[in-house]
């Protein structure tokens, strides 16, 4: 069964988007306000994981993320999948910014 799943053009700005790429790419570039919690580190830190509203995960093309989600939905959250990932919404001109200043990108 497949979780449920969204577009990147259809998540709202004000989402609470949970980014579950690997250090790496999160320092290469992510969305601004994003929560980030690498899929190796998830089970270790649901306490981190934002409550009280629909998340959306979101990784690079969207295979984790729907792992991610579908885990999230068997825990009590109420989690959509963003389909495409990080790279669709690149493709689609969303906002991406690094930590570190340098010109962010989709590795």
């Amino acid at each position: 069964m497949n979780p449920p799943a969204v577009s990147c053009a259809d998540v709202p700005e004000d989402a609470v988007l949970l980014d579950v790429r690997e250090q790496d790419e999160w320092d290469a570039g992510h969305a601004p306000g994003a929560v980030h919690i690498p899929m190796s580190e998830l089970a270790g830190r649901l306490a981190d994981v934002p409550d009280g509203g629909e998340i959306y995960v979101i990784c690079r093309v969207g295979g984790r993320s729907a792992r991610v989600t579908q885990y999230l939905n068997g825990n009590g959250w109420e989690a959509k999948n963003v389909d495409g990932g990080m790279q669709s919404w690149a493709a689609l001109g969303r906002p991406l910014v690094t930590d570190s200043g340098a010109e962010p990108q989709v590795i």
